[in-house]
C-alpha cells in the first residue's frame, strides 16, 4: 500500500465511510432480522437492553465522525480559503479606518482660519498674556518655562506620565526578571555574558574619557535643571543631559559598577516621588487660584536662583523622571535589565 493511500485510510472520512459500510450497516440488519422474528423467538428483555445500548453506543459513534469531518474540513478552509478572506478583512477595514481619518483630519482643517489672519490662535490673548503678564505671575525670566510649568502645568504633568508609561510598558515586554528563589534566570544570564563580549575589557580610552566627562555631564545636566526659569534649559533637556552621563559611565565600565548607584528600586521611586510631588503641588495651586486664595508661595525676586515659585522644583522632578525613563530604556534594549 503507498504512502498516499495509507494517509487517506486514516483520514476522518476514510473512516466514516468504512464505519458506515461495515459497522452500523450490520448492526441494523441485525436488528431488523430481531424485530421481524416471532414472539416466541424474540430476543429476551437482557438481548434487547444489549442492542438498545448498542444502537446508542453506535448513534454517538456516528454523531462523533459527523463533528470530526465538519472540524476537519472548516479547519482545511481555515488554513487555505479562510486565511485568504480574513486577511483580505484585515487590510479592507484598515484602509477604511486610514481613509476616515483623513478624511475627518482634512475636513478639520479646511475650517481652520488661514495663516496670518486675525483670528489664528498664535495671534490670540492668550499669547499676549504669557508676554506681557509671565514675568509678574510667574516670577520666571525664561517665559517657556513659566509657560510649561505654570499655565500649562498640567499639560506637561502629563506628559512625564506619558514617558513613565512608557518606561513602564518597555518593562514589562523587555525585562527579564529573577526566578523565585531571586537568582537571576538562565537568559539574563546569557544577556549579561553576550553583553560582556561584544563590550571592550579595560578600554583605557573609552574609560579614561568617561572618568573626566562624566562629573561634567552631569554637573552641566544639574546646571540645566536649576537654571530652567532663568534661561534656556528645564527639566526636559536637563534629563537628557543626565540620562547621556549615565549612559556613557554604563558603557564604560559595565552594568555592575553602574548597578551600585542605580538600580531599578531608585528608578521606581524617583520616578513615584517625582511625579506625585508634580501633581500635588500643581493641584494645590491651581485649588488655590480657581478660589482667588493667596497659595502662600512667593514668587521671589526674579533672576535669582531662588525664584518662580514651584518652576524650579518642578524642573527638578521632570528632570528625574527624563533621566531615569532614558537610561533604563537604554538598558532594557541593550541587556534585558538594569
Amino acid at each position: 500500500m503507498s504512502k498516499r493511500r495509507s494517509d487517506w485510510a486514516q483520514r476522518p472520512q476514510a473512516r466514516f465511510l468504512r464505519w458506515m459500510r461495515e459497522g452500523y450497516g450490520a448492526l441494523d440488519d441485525e436488528i431488523i432480522s430481531a424485530v421481524a422474528q416471532p414472539a416466541a423467538q424474540r430476543p429476551d428483555a437482557e438481548a434487547l437492553e444489549e442492542h438498545d445500548r448498542l444502537i446508542g453506543t453506535h448513534r454517538h459513534e456516528r454523531e462523533m465522525a459527523l463533528d470530526r469531518l465538519a472540524n476537519y474540513d472548516l479547519q482545511r478552509w481555515a488554513n487555505t480559503r479562510g486565511r485568504k478572506a480574513l486577511t483580505r478583512l484585515y487590510v479592507l477595514l484598515a484602509l477604511l479606518l486610514g481613509a476616515s481619518l483623513i478624511y475627518f483630519l482634512l475636513d478639520t482643517v479646511a475650517y481652520m482660519p488661514r495663516f496670518g489672519q486675525v483670528a489664528v490662535p498664535t495671534n490670540n490673548e492668550v499669547i499676549a498674556r504669557y508676554i506681557e503678564k509671565g514675568l509678574e505671575e510667574t516670577g520666571a525670566i525664561n517665559i517657556v518655562a513659566g509657560m510649561i510649568l505654570d499655565y500649562r502645568a498640567f499639560d506637561t504633568l502629563g506628559e512625564s506620565t506619558v514617558l513613565f508609561v512608557a518606561a513602564c510598558a518597555v518593562l514589562i515586554l523587555l525585562r527579564i526578571d529573577l526566578d523565585d528563589q531571586g537568582q537571576p534566570m538562565q537568559q539574563l544570564i546569557a544577556e549579561g555574558s553576550d553583553d560582556r563580549h561584544y563590550e571592550p575589557k579595560n578600554d583605557r580610552i573609552l574609560q579614561g574619557s568617561a572618568m573626566v566627562l562624566t562629573p561634567i555631564i552631569l554637573l552641566f545636566g544639574i546646571y540645566v535643571l536649576f537654571n530652567g526659569h532663568l534661561g534656556p534649559g528645564g527639566g526636559f533637556s536637563g534629563g537628557a543631559i543626565l540620562s547621556s552621563g549615565l549612559i556613557l559611565y554604563l558603557n564604560a565600565f559595565g552594568f555592575q559598577k553602574a548597578g551600585r548607584f542605580f538600580t531599578y528600586k531608585i528608578f521606581m521611586w524617583v520616578s513615584f516621588f517625582s511625579l506625585g510631588f508634580y501633581g500635588v503641588a500643581k493641584a494645590y495651586s491651581f485649588y488655590m487660584g480657581a478660589n482667588g486664595l493667596n497659595s502662600g508661595i512667593p514668587l521671589g525676586t526674579p533672576g535669582a536662583i531662588l525664584s518662580s515659585g514651584l518652576i524650579m522644583p518642578l524642573n527638578i522632578a521632570v528632570g528625574l523622571v527624563v533621566a531615569c525613563t532614558m537610561y533604563i530604556f537604554y538598558a532594557l534594549f541593550r541587556k534585558g535589565g538594569l
